[in-house]
């Protein structure tokens, strides 16, 4: 598998997405990141959904631990990836919450839309993501990532037959005690 801590990361676009994308690539390749581009020619890229499901495929195949997605608003990209097995896709349009997807909910692609995002933006939210690990930050807030790790585990298992059998309700639900937030915490 490629992994961040190696620097290592997969991307791709649609045509919406795609100048986006070509500014991210290349300030990600700027700070010394190898990454493989699913989309690299604008003439040949697939609707955003086939997008989706190649980037996708490199989570569930564990070729990548993390991706970047791009069309024109995230959604559509992201909900494609998300049919992916292993696949915790987040849509962000901020620094903090794709530094939060990265770190609470241990996102593992972070989808953005080049219609609301401009490069500057797409740069900064990528380097949040991919800079940042679960539970960074939170190093001080007691039973924050044992909290985070159940919502993590839960749906990376997510049975809907077994939830619906049990009364839509989670089978042997595990519990976390959240510590009260530190102070100064921002996010």
């Amino acid at each position: 598998m490629r992994l961040v801590k190696d620097r290592h990361v997969v991307v791709g676009a649609d045509f919406a997405g795609f100048p986006l994308k070509e500014a991210v690539k290349k300030h990600l390749e700027e700070r010394g990141w190898t990454v493989e581009d699913v989309t690299p020619s604008k003439d040949d890229t697939p609707m955003y959904h086939r997008v989706g499901f190649m980037l996708g495929s490199k989570i569930a195949e564990r070729e990548y631990e993390k991706a970047l997605a791009f069309c024109g608003s995230g959604m559509g990209i992201h909900i494609a990836a998300s049919k992916c097995p292993h696949v915790h896709a987040a849509v962000c349009e901020s620094v903090p919450a794709a530094k939060r997807a990265s770190t609470a909910n241990n996102a593992n692609l972070l989808a953005m839309g080049g219609f609301f995002i401009a490069p500057r933006l797409g740069k900064a939210m990528a380097d949040a993501f991919l800079d940042n690990a679960f539970g960074a930050g939170y190093e001080d807030w007691d039973g924050f990532e044992e909290y985070h790790r159940i919502g993590y585990d839960e749906c990376e298992g997510f049975d809907y037959e077994a939830y619906r059998a049990n009364g839509y309700s989670v089978p042997h639900p595990r519990e976390a005690a959240l510590g009260p937030e530190p102070r100064g915490l921002a996010f």
